[in-house]
C-alpha cells in the first residue's frame, strides 16, 4: 500500500489546474513548468518527505538534495565531475607530511541573516557533530580529524583537543590522524558544513535532533538558497539568497521540491507539466521512453549500490549460514534483466566497479543448491521450522516489485515464506536506526570519489552500519588502510574488506545503480555525474529549448 501523502502533490496540481481551467473558460491553464520557465523557478520531484534539514542529522540523498542548496562547505562538488572546487574556502594548503590542511575562507561569505561566515562556525559545527549526545550517523566521517573518534566515543571530553581550530576569522586549520589525500572531496559533504551557532543555541539544538531551527522563519544557512516554505508531504520551496557571496552567478529565482513517493504519480505529474525533473520513473515505462528516444529520458551511471541489510542480532540471522543462504538464493541477473530493466548491473560486492580505479574481485554468487545445503546445516532442511521473518522496504513501486521478486526467489529456492512490510521513507529510516527490523532494503550512494566512502559503512563505529554486525578484523584492516599512503597497497586492503563482507554476509549487495529519470530539455546546467549530486547554483531554465 502506498502512503496517501505520496499523492498529495499530484492531487494539488490537479485541483489547481481544474480551478484555472474553469476560471479561464476554455483557455489552456498555465502549467508550473511554463510559469517556472518564465520566472526561473525549477520544480523537482524528490521522492520522499525529508526527515530533517539539519546537515548533521540527514542520511538520505533526498534530504541532501535540499541541504546542498541551503548550505555551503569549504569545498563544493563540481556539477559535471563531482570533484571538489573552492566554495567558502577560496584556497587551501597541505603540509609536507599531509597531516595539516589550512583553509583560507573568503571574506564575503555570509549567513542568510547577514552575519559573516567565519572559521569559528566550522569549528563549532565539527565539535557538534562529534558530540556523542547528538548520535549523528555521519560523525565517523570526521574521525580523520585528530581525536575525532575519541571524542565521539566519549573517551575524551575536552573538545578543544579536536584537530580543528580557527587561527583567525578566515583561517581554519585541520590536523589529521593520518594522511587523507582526498580530504578536499570529503569536506564537500554535509557533515562538514558550518553551522550558525546563535541559531542552534536559540532553539536548543546543539545536541538535540528535530528542533524548530530547521523550519521556515528560523532557518539560517549560508547557501545560495534560503528556506521559504515547508508544507509537509506537499512541497518545500527555496528562494535565491540575497546574502550569498556568489549570488550573481545564481540564475534560478527559486526551487520547489515535491515528495512524491509513487513513481506512477510522479511520472503523471511530469507529463502534465508540473515538474521539470523527476527523481525516478516507473520501471514499466523505461523501455518505452528509451525506445522512442524521448527527449525527456535522462539516464546516467552513478556510484550507488542497492543491498539488503541483515539485522544479525535477530535469530536466525545471527547464523552466517542463514544469511549466506538468503544471499545465494537471489538470482541477480534475473533481477536486473526482468524486474528492474533499467541498465543496472548485478552486484557481488559493496563498492561499485571502478570507484577511483578500485574494483573488487568478489563476484555475484547465485547457487541454489549451496543455499539449500547451508539452510539445512543451520537446522532448517527444506525450510522446515524456519521462523517468520519480515522484509522492510520504503514505499515506492520499484521497491514493491523488488520485494515481491525476493519473496518469490526465497520461497522457490529455500521453501521459506518471508512477509513484506512497507513504510514511508522517513519512517523506514527511523525503524532501521532503532534496530526494529530483521531484513531491510537499503542503498548507499557514494559521498566522494573514493572506495572508503562505501567500505567505512560496515565498520563497527559507523552510525550508518545498522546491521549490528561488528568484526574486529574488518575494523583493523580499515584502520590500516587509512594509514597507508601507497594506493596500490590500500586497494589490496580494500579487497580483503570486500572478502570479509562476502564471507560474513551482514549485507547482500544486489545491484549497482543506473539513474533513470525524466528531465525537460529547458533545464540547463544539470549533469549526470558519478555521485548523483546536482548543485542548483549553475542551473537555469531556457524556455526556447522546450519541446513544442
Amino acid at each position: 500500500m502506498l502512503h496517501l501523502c505520496s499523492f498529495r502533490p499530484a492531487l494539488l496540481f490537479t485541483l489547481t489546474a481544474s480551478i484555472a481551467f474553469f476560471a479561464g473558460g476554455c483557455s489552456k491553464p498555465e502549467t508550473s513548468v511554463t510559469s517556472g520557465n518564465r520566472d526561473q523557478i525549477i520544480h523537482i520531484g524528490n521522492l520522499t518527505e525529508p526527515a530533517d534539514l539539519d546537515p548533521h542529522v540527514i542520511t538520505s540523498q533526498q534530504d541532501a538534495n535540499i541541504t546542498l542548496a541551503l548550505f555551503e562547505g569549504l569545498t563544493q562538488y563540481d556539477p559535471q565531475t563531482s570533484k571538489p572546487q573552492p566554495a567558502v574556502a577560496e584556497r587551501w594548503e597541505v603540509s609536507p607530511d599531509n597531516l595539516t590542511w589550512t583553509f583560507h575562507l573568503r571574506s564575503g561569505a555570509k549567513w542568510s541573516n547577514g552575519a559573516p561566515v567565519t572559521a569559528h562556525d566550522f569549528v563549532f559545527a565539527y565539535r557538534r557533530i562529534l558530540n556523542p549526545a547528538l548520535a549523528a550517523e555521519y560523525a565517523s566521517l570526521l574521525y580523520v580529524l585528530k581525536n575525532g573518534q575519541a571524542l565521539n566515543a566519549g573517551k575524551l571530553t575536552d573538545f578543544t583537543q579536536l584537530g580543528a581550530r580557527a587561527t583567525d576569522d578566515l583561517t581554519l586549520v585541520l590536523t589529521l590522524e593520518h594522511p587523507v589525500p582526498y580530504l578536499a572531496s570529503m569536506v564537500c559533504h554535509a557533515a562538514w558544513y558550518p553551522l550558525h551557532r546563535p541559531t542552534l543555541e536559540k532553539f536548543n539544538a546543539v545536541t538535540k535532533r528535530g528542533s524548530a531551527w530547521t523550519r521556515p522563519g528560523n532557518h539560517v544557512g549560508n547557501g545560495y538558497f534560503v528556506l521559504e516554505e515547508w508544507k509537509p508531504h506537499q512541497r518545500i520551496r527555496l528562494k535565491k539568497s540575497t546574502t550569498y557571496w556568489d549570488r550573481d552567478k545564481v540564475r534560478l529565482s527559486a526551487a520547489v521540491f515535491y515528495p512524491i513517493e509513487s513513481e506512477d504519480a510522479e511520472e503523471r505529474t511530469f507529463r502534465t507539466g508540473q515538474l521539470h525533473v523527476t527523481s525516478t520513473m516507473p520501471i514499466v515505462k523505461i523501455a518505452t521512453y528509451r525506445n522512442e528516444k524521448s527527449p525527456f529520458y535522462h539516464p546516467h551511471v552513478y556510484l550507488g549500490t542497492f543491498f539488503l541489510r541483515f539485522n544479525v542480532s535477530k535469530p536466525p540471522l545471527n547464523d552466517v549460514r542463514v544469511r549466506r543462504a538468503l544471499s545465494l538464493a537471489i538470482d541477480r541477473d534475473q533481477f536486473v534483466r526482468d524486474v528492474l530493466r533499467g541498465g543496472q548491473v548485478p552486484a557481488g560486492h559493496l563498492t561499485p566497479p571502478d570507484t577511483a580505479g578500485f574494483t573488487a574481485r568478489t563476484r555475484p554468487a547465485f547457487d541454489q543448491e549451496l543455499a539449500r545445503k547451508l539452510l539445512a546445516e543451520a537446522g532448517f532442511p527444506g525450510g522446515k521450522g524456519f521462523p517468520k521473518l519480515e522484509f522492510l522496504y520504503n514505499s515506492t513501486e520499484a521497491n514493491r516489485l523488488v520485494a515481491e521478486a525476493l519473496q518469490q526467489m526465497w520461497n522457490r529456492a529455500l521453501g521459506i515464506d518471508i512477509s513484506m512490510l512497507n513504510q514511508e521513507g522517513r519512517v523506514q529510516s527511523d525503524t532501521m536506526r532503532a534496530g526494529n527490523y530483521q531484513i531491510g532494503r537499503y542503498a548507499w550512494i557514494g559521498d566522494f570519489l573514493d572506495p572508503s566512502t562505501f567500505l567505512e559503512l560496515m565498520t563497527g563505529d559507523s552510525g550508518n552500519n545498522q546491521t549490528t554486525w561488528r568484526n574486529a578484523e574488518y575494523d583493523r584492516i580499515f584502520a590500516e588502510a587509512n594509514q597507508t599512503a601507497d594506493e596500490s597497497r590500500r586497494y589490496e586492503l580494500y579487497q580483503r574488506l570486500e572478502e570479509i563482507i562476502a564471507a560474513e554476509c551482514p549485507i547482500a549487495p544486489i545491484y549497482f545503480y543506473t539513474r533513470n529519470n525524466l528531465m525537460r530539455p529547458e533545464v540547463k546546467g544539470w549533469y549526470g555525474n558519478l555521485l548523483d549530486n546536482h548543485p542548483l547554483k549553475g542551473v537555469y531554465l531556457d524556455p526556447s529549448a522546450a519541446v513544442k
